[in-house]
């Protein structure tokens, strides 16, 4: 029962920062590429509300049907976490960031992510009923074990953008929140919970949100001048 009430909670947590953020992007600028993180959160917004209710619902078609978007929206948000990093080396005036190739690569790595996710890592996806901790979810039944490509990769490109952020702007929370999100992936805790080691993304979060907001605030004080 307690994973089913920290899904809940962060259920909440993350529908709380959502309307934050829409709320942000309403006051200071809508075409920004950082507000590609909205659809991460929605994603995780509608992925923990579905584990939170798994074991209400119960085992059937329409837990099952509910379970299908929680991975085709990892599969298509999460790799905007790329083109969210670019944003933030944009927004810190980190120079070699607007050279058209550097801006390519960021694009492509993004596209390459999402096409692999969708075409290798999710071909043939069959979901199972699993019952974990007192929560129903359906899973992925050709789960491989390890830490997931996409994670890898979206990970290290968080973890130089933020360095970068650090050194322009004198921001270290991104840089906190991303390493300790990596660490936790690559070197998971054994404790008896599966939504407790899911704390390492929401910290993730918090950080990227905060480091959104930081430059929003950064970038209007300097309009003001």
């Amino acid at each position: 029962m307690l994973d089913t009430i920290l899904f809940f909670g962060y259920f909440v947590t993350y529908l709380i920062l959502l309307i934050w953020a829409i709320k942000l992007a309403v006051h200071h600028d809508w075409s920004t590429l950082s507000n590609s993180l909205l659809l991460v959160i929605i994603g995780l917004v509608y992925d923990n509300g579905v584990l939170a209710l798994g074991r209400f619902i119960g085992e059937g078609a329409l837990l099952e049907n509910l379970s299908y978007p929680r991975f085709y929206m990892h599969a298509l948000f999460t790799p905007l976490l790329v083109l969210f990093s670019l944003s933030t080396l944009k927004r810190a005036n980190v120079q070699w960031v607007v050279k058209k190739w550097i801006k390519v690569v960021f694009y492509f790595i993004t596209l390459y992510l999402i096409l692999y996710e969708l075409l290798i890592e999710m071909r043939g996806l069959t979901l199972l009923p699993n019952w974990q901790y007192g929560v129903l979810s359906y899973s992925n039944s050709q789960t491989s074990s390890g830490v997931p490509l996409m994670v890898i990769i979206v990970s290290i490109v968080l973890i130089i953008s933020s360095i970068f952020v650090w050194r322009k702007q004198r921001w270290i929370w991104f840089f906190i929140g991303t390493v300790i999100m990596f660490l936790g992936n690559t070197f998971p805790i054994s404790v008896p919970s599966a939504a407790l080691t899911n704390a390492f993304e929401l910290i993730l979060i918090f950080a990227l949100f905060f480091t959104k907001k930081f430059q929003d605030n950064h970038l209007s004080t300097q309009k003001k001048y």
